[in-house]
């Protein structure tokens, strides 16, 4: 599919991988909703990325179904809807069991609710408006979802987390045969080590050092590499019912 002049849906849009996917596509002539909290920078971003192309900032909460209702709505107002590209997700860590004692269920809940449950919400409802757009070249539209290799190397304090991008990359290939009929295609990515604000607590030395733990390139993965394999599967309709892990060779070690 042919990213220029397709509407696209962008949450978490306002940092780290999602801010890296609003500009590819803005600069491969898509207009561009970003979706993201109403905390969230996303009408300073909006503004800023404006002189790329058409651009718009809708909060949005993933977790609460009206709010990407209302999200997907404001895409339509641009045209059809094509792309829907999930980044929105929270990465808190917590030991099953600490010095604190057990992890309450509300913790693990709140990060599956975010990462899995906000992930279907964007399928559900960005799929349904993707239908109703006429097919152009044999298809109506794509979703991408964010994983991570968490799903397959979640580390000590990760069950949360893992358990979460599990259920994305467990959700796409069924999903991705359920929507075939619409002409949808469904994919996601697992990145590993990337640069983003999730990591913008640590020290420049604790970066340096996840960087070096993957095996080639050893460095910290750069948003715009994400954005690159997004407009990729954008554009390639082969590409379907898949998970890609984005990640230099790493596999992440228990701790």
């Amino acid at each position: 599919m042919n990213p220029d002049a397709s509407v696209a849906l962008v949450t978490g849009g306002a940092s780290g991988l999602g801010r890296a996917v609003v500009e590819e596509l803005l600069c491969a002539g898509a207009q561009v909703v970003i979706a993201d909290l109403p905390t969230s920078p996303g009408a300073a971003v909006a503004a800023e990325l404006s002189p790329l192309g058409k651009v718009l900032y809708t909060p949005c909460a993933v977790t609460d179904p009206d709010s990407v209702q209302a999200a997907v709505d404001t895409a339509a107002v641009l045209g059809p809807l094509r792309i829907a590209v999930n980044c929105a997700g929270v990465a808190t860590p917590g030991k099953l069991l600490s010095r604190r004692g057990p992890l309450a269920p509300e913790e693990f809940e709140r990060v599956v609710r975010v990462n899995l449950i906000g992930t279907f919400n964007v399928f559900r409802l960005a799929a349904q408006r993707i239908a109703e757009a006429e097919p152009v070249a044999g298809e109506r539209g794509v979703l991408i979802a964010t994983a991570s290799v968490a799903a397959y190397d979640g580390q000590t304090g990760q069950s949360a987390y893992a358990a979460s991008k599990g259920g994305v990359v467990g959700l796409t290939l069924p999903a991705a045969r359920e929507l075939a009929r619409h002409q949808i295609r469904v994919v996601s990515i697992a990145p590993g080590l990337f640069d983003t604000p999730l990591l913008a607590g640590l020290s420049a030395a604790a970066r340096e050092s996840l960087g070096r733990q993957v095996p080639h390139p050893a460095r910290l993965g750069d948003p715009a590499e994400f954005a690159a394999l997004v407009h990729h599967v954008v554009v390639n309709p082969m590409l379907n019912g898949e998970v890609i892990r984005l990640d230099g060779a790493v596999r992440m070690a228990p701790v």
